[in-house]
């Protein structure tokens, strides 16, 4: 699956708060105003990509994220991680964590996470638990 464009990742965080959805729905949910021809185009492109689904109910087509928001999340994490930190996750987190204005809280928030999903040092070959 490819990556959004910022017009496609606006369509999609509508979808994936709120989903199926017809075109005109999702057309009064987003944060600009865009014209029917161009949120329709942005939706084929969506569909061609794999990223929604659409189903047919009477005469409108209603659509729907294939993969949600999490999974895409870590997907895009992934392709920041390669590009800009030569695949290191911990290299990306860093970065972020250097570049934004992180307050003391946040910083304990950053603590508290690490903690939980840090996982224990494996034992050594050969060594008994």
């Amino acid at each position: 699956m490819s990556r959004f464009t910022p017009g496609e990742l606006e369509v999609m965080e509508v979808l994936w708060q709120e989903s199926p959805l017809k075109p005109a729905d999702i057309e009064s949910r987003l944060p600009r105003p865009i014209g029917n021809a161009a949120l329709r185009s942005v939706l084929r492109v969506l569909l061609e990509k794999g990223h929604v689904k659409r189903e047919k109910r009477g005469k409108a087509y209603f659509y729907r994220p294939t993969k949600p928001a999490r999974a895409s999340f870590r997907q895009m994490a992934r392709k920041l991680a390669d590009v800009f930190c030569n695949g290191s996750t911990f290299d990306l987190v860093a970065q972020l964590v250097k570049t934004e204005k992180l307050t003391p809280e946040d910083i304990r928030k950053l603590q508290d996470i690490a903690r939980a999903e840090s996982v224990p040092p494996s034992s050594k070959p050969g060594e008994q638990s």
